[in-house]
């Protein structure tokens, strides 16, 4: 077995490199005492402990013969690389003719016509006078960056409007009554048919109790003294205003709330018109007419 010196892992004889690792491993030969495989850079035998250094320098029947070389010839120089000419660029490419700014000439079988130029009447010649300085105009005077001053009022201006006397000095003035405007306050009121009695709903009062004197809620409109008024409950029903509207709620009364004769549910209300009839309790005996304005 060879042993890998990277990673001790044992391979078989005659092994190149390690299966385990893949480093490259040593080479072996036969120890001449026990015969057993050995490194050949072994200094004893691993089986035997024979000594490999002293077998290796007395016997060279082991040893393997030199590697002849072989006969190579001798390399013959190459010949010296041969620059190349350069290359004229006149040679190849003609300088360009010159080309000509004189008008080409004409021909003289074709003659040309003359040409007339006409000349000015009185032409001048020389050189232009210089103006005369005692003729030119005076130069502007200098302009100021300060404002200039607004001129002083004259005596002959216009005269100043007279100044309006005060105001604790002016007469008063009387109102015609013709501008004002009369706030229209919304008003309500019942009309009890049986005694023809009117009575007037608070103005100050968001909700509105209708019944007879008790100590829980007191009443803001007391039907105790009109007739028939035991069939009323102490607590009867409410009136609601809600900005310019009235709304009427049975809030629990023993004979029942009736509008336009049709029953009006605990709970439930129901608004206002003019002209609505409105009966608290059964048989119609106390009754009031629902008038707005």
């Amino acid at each position: 077995m060879i042993v890998c010196p990277n990673c001790n892992h044992q391979n078989p004889d005659g092994a190149n490199q390690c299966e385990a690792c893949y480093t490259p491993l040593p080479a072996t030969t036969s120890c001449p005492n026990c015969g057993a495989t050995v490194q050949t850079d072994a200094s004893f035998c691993g089986q035997c402990g024979f000594n490999l250094n002293v077998s290796g320098s007395t016997g060279g029947g082991n040893t393997a013969p030199p590697t002849p070389l072989p006969n190579v010839p001798d390399l013959v120089a190459p010949d010296p690389l041969v620059e190349p000419e350069p290359m004229s660029v006149s040679s190849q490419f003609p300088d360009p003719e010159p080309i000509s700014t004189n008008p080409p000439t004409p021909d003289p079988g074709f003659p040309l016509p003359a040409t007339v130029v006409s000349q000015p009447a009185n032409p001048e010649v020389g050189t232009p006078s210089s103006p005369d300085l005692g003729t030119l105009p005076p130069p502007p005077p200098p302009v100021s960056n300060e404002p200039e001053a607004p001129p002083a009022a004259t005596s002959s201006s216009a005269p100043m409007p007279p100044i309006p006397p005060p105001i604790s000095n002016l007469p008063p003035v009387t109102s015609t009554g013709l501008g004002k405007t009369q706030l229209q306050v919304q008003s309500a009121h019942l009309l009890h048919l049986q005694t023809n009695t009117r009575i007037e709903l608070p103005l100050n009062l968001s909700v509105i109790h209708i019944g007879k004197t008790n100590d829980q809620i007191p009443p803001d409109i007391d039907v105790s003294g009109f007739p028939n008024s035991e069939i009323v409950s102490r607590i009867h029903a409410d009136i609601r205003v809600e900005g310019d509207a009235y709304f009427l709620e049975d809030v629990g009364s023993s004979n029942g709330t009736y509008v336009n004769h049709t029953p009006l549910p605990r709970g439930n209300r129901h608004r206002l018109r003019t002209g609505d009839r409105i009966s608290l309790g059964k048989g119609d005996q106390v009754t009031f007419l629902f008038q707005g304005s």
